[in-house]
């Protein structure tokens, strides 16, 4: 698809080394973007095929998720070597032009950086199992004995983020930790030979020209591995959520205050490129500790989950867009904001369900639980989307949301990949419905991602999403993100927004500019729209000019 007119490139020159601040960036699940190859498999020369599309969306850069070599033992995560591509996806080479032809198009590219665990394919996790008990290898990784008589029993409680335990025993006797699969056992960051390897990984990527990293679980790195090892004493507090009951800085592995040396450290590396290399953390901490995460003098930016996971409610959206907004400022950062991403629930679907619904319950009822709206699900994803985009910050966008992509929920047990589904006993689907290959066209094999099929299987529904079925479609979703991101290009001079006071209580209204306002109907019914000049509604006004029930109205 070629580049419109109308959707200039920014200008991301050197000039501009805080060109992320006000950013749009589209994160690209490569496995599921595009398969040039036919084997099934998205790959690097099918993201570089497509780039067009993102040019003439209108995004500032996108963002790359895991194309290193794994095994995919969740999902491209456990990383055998951070500074080669996955054979399957491609080469070296190929994301050099990959990269060179994004830069051309005008758009920055971002790569993920997985510094908390290793693949057990890794040549250091295989040097550890070989070695054996107490050599140097084992000591960059997290190996314990075992409790009990014979040390059968893990070394302490904690628990796996995706079910079960934590550790993994070893022939030899000995177990090691691993936070997420047990093909992810977790490196100790108090070694120097880890902190020395991702420094080169970093100086690798860097030197390749890309524009900056997503750092994974970044709130994980730093524990507390002091003998004898401390049980929480209740496993839910190896939940991420359960920080919260904790005093701050006190979790023996997630958001440990130590942890900020390291990307201290980082960005004095990231600061000595020209222009500098930007980071975003994902760290699911709250709000009060988000904060150090995004400091100038370490990653600069941090994902912001609290808005992702806030139910469609004025009261609620305003008060965590103050906070965050806050969060951001205390940091000398600029706000980030996420509608969906690889790890959750389309927005479009999860946007639908009842306030405080556990969606993986929802996912796992499949066939015996009533049918969402699609239209009404895609109705409020629109203007979910053109409030996101209104406000002051970056925001991150996932492949296919453009297309208004509903969760693939009726995915069968046998085609599911995702660990989640074994390691909780298949009591919980996980995250594959989200990671579903994009429709390209409305026919053909696999709807235009490749020859040969899709990893993941595509509902027939996908034809109406397409790219083909609504470019140049007015009213369309895709439509709707081009003409959105335009216009959100006149905004970026302002990092701020002042809340509209004389709304009704399900009207959220702001201003961004004397001249600029954005206006969302939460409610049932219609309400009239402020004075000024409609520049782009999320859905139709009705017959007398009035804003139609969950709507937003940009106005100029």
């Amino acid at each position: 698809m070629t580049v419109r007119p109308d959707a200039s490139p920014p200008d991301l020159s050197s000039q501009r080394p805080d060109w992320w601040r006000q950013a749009v960036v589209y994160q690209v699940y490569p496995r599921s973007f595009a398969d040039a190859d036919g084997d099934g498999l998205g790959d690097l020369k099918g993201v570089t095929a497509r780039l067009g599309h993102l040019a003439g969306l209108g995004v500032d850069a996108l963002w790359l998720s895991p194309f290193y070599p794994s095994e995919l033992a969740d999902g491209g995560y456990d990383v055998a070597d951070h500074r080669e591509v996955d054979p399957r996806l491609g080469t070296l080479d190929d994301f050099d032009a990959l990269a060179a032809e994004a830069h051309r198009l005008g758009l920055k590219v971002v790569v993920d950086i997985v510094p908390n665990h290793t693949s057990h394919r890794h040549v250091w996790f295989q040097e550890a199992l070989a070695a054996g008990p107490g050599s140097a290898a084992r000591a960059r990784y997290v190996f314990r004995d075992g409790r009990g008589p014979d040390g059968e029993l893990p070394p302490t409680d904690w628990r796996s983020v995706f079910g079960g335990s934590a550790w993994r025993r070893v022939p030899d006797g000995q177990w090691y930790l691993h936070l997420f699969t047990p093909e992810q056992p977790d490196l100790d960051w108090r070694h120097p030979e880890v902190r020395e390897d991702f420094r080169t990984t970093l100086r690798f990527w860097s030197d390749r020209g890309v524009d900056g990293f997503r750092v994974d679980v970044a709130h994980a790195l730093a524990k507390d591995l002091a003998e004898p090892l401390r049980d929480l004493g209740e496993p839910a507090l190896s939940d991420e959520k359960a920080l919260v009951r904790l005093p701050p800085g006190t979790h023996p592995f997630y958001d440990r205050d130590d942890v900020h040396e390291i990307y201290r450290d980082w960005r004095r590396i990231l600061d000595s490129y020209t222009p500098p290399r930007m980071a975003v953390a994902e760290a699911w901490v709250p709000h009060a500790r988000r904060v150090r995460y995004a400091l100038p003098d370490e990653l600069g930016q941090a994902f912001n989950f609290e808005y992702l996971e806030t139910p469609w409610d004025t009261a609620a959206l305003r008060q965590v867009v103050t906070e965050s907004l806050g969060t951001a400022r205390a940091a000398g950062a600029s706000a980030t904001w996420v509608l969906s991403n690889h790890d959750v629930v389309r927005h479009t679907s999860r946007l639908m369900l009842p306030p405080g619904a556990d969606t993986g319950a929802w996912l796992l009822s499949a066939g015996r639980r009533p049918a969402l709206d699609p239209a009404a699900g895609l109705r409020r994803a629109r203007a979910a989307t053109l409030l996101m985009l209104a406000l002051p910050g970056s925001a991150y966008l996932y492949q296919g949301e453009e297309l208004g992509l509903p969760e693939v929920a009726e995915l069968p047990p046998e085609v599911l990949q995702d660990p989640i589904w074994e390691q909780t006993g298949r009591t919980q689907k996980g995250r594959d419905g989200c990671r579903v290959p994009l429709p390209w066209t409305a026919d053909g094999p696999s709807y235009g991602f490749g020859t040969g099929g899709a990893w993941l299987p595509q509902p027939e529904s996908f034809a109406a999403y397409a790219v083909a079925a609504q470019d140049g479609v007015a009213g369309s979703t895709l439509e709707l993100y081009r003409t959105a991101l335009r216009l959100r290009r006149k905004l970026t001079e302002s990092e701020s927004l002042t809340w509209a006071e004389d709304t009704p209580p399900e009207v959220l209204g702001f201003a961004r500019s004397d001249r600029w306002r954005c206006v969302t109907n939460l409610s049932a019914t219609p309400v009239p729209l402020p004075p000024g000049e409609v520049l782009l509604t999320s859905g139709p006004l009705t017959p007398d000019g009035r804003l139609g029930p969950d709507t937003t109205a940009w106005l100029g």
